[in-house]
């Protein structure tokens, strides 16, 4: 005769097996895109700073929030934005900022932070040369110090299923060109 709590208990352990075998070969994994649009509109809410180095020897102040462009350049997000620079005490000389940054995620915050921001290049008429690498640097931090503490995205928990998921299931995130996907997994 067959043992109907040992064979309740045999058919629990093979579908634990199997379900954890589909996670592990990532069959069940998910994955919630965040698009560009849904990033920009967090960055506008962010507001503008301004920001003194070297005891007032260079003042950087954030003109507008910064626009992003996502996977271009491969697995980085773009920034671009325009900034004024004030070096020596000098009247504030408009600048056009263009860098990249990674993203990260804050599992505390539940939100998602763009990381080490970099000044590739910042342009004006008005800057000498010389200047160029102390405007990059100046601009390099203000970014860095303005993305620190302002999220680009946060996981809402009275957003949709699969943002109330990714606050319990995030695995890893990646950059693909328009967007932002977090891959969601239990394991």
């Amino acid at each position: 005769m067959i043992d109907l709590a040992k064979t309740k208990s045999a058919l629990g352990a093979i579908l634990l097996v199997a379900y954890q075998l589909a996670w592990g070969t990532g069959l069940l994994e998910r994955e919630v895109f965040f698009s560009e649009a849904d990033i920009q509109a967090q960055v506008e809410k962010s507001g503008t700073v301004q920001k003194s180095y070297g005891n007032g020897l260079v003042v950087v102040s954030l003109i507008e929030p910064p626009t992003i462009r996502i996977g271009t350049p491969q697995d980085k997000i773009s920034l671009f934005a325009r900034i004024n620079v004030s070096l020596l005490g000098s009247p504030p000389v408009p600048v056009a900022f263009e860098g990249t940054s990674g993203i990260r995620y804050d599992d505390n915050a539940k939100a998602f932070f763009l990381q080490n921001p970099v000044a590739h290049s910042v342009q004006s008429q008005a800057i000498g040369r010389e200047s160029e690498p102390m405007a990059r640097q100046a601009v390099t931090q203000l970014m860095t110090n303005y993305f620190r503490t302002k999220p680009v995205y946060v996981l809402r928990e009275d957003g949709t299923t699969q943002e109330k998921a990714a606050r319990w299931l995030l695995r890893s995130i990646r950059i693909e060109p328009g967007h932002v996907v977090a891959i969601l997994s239990p394991i």
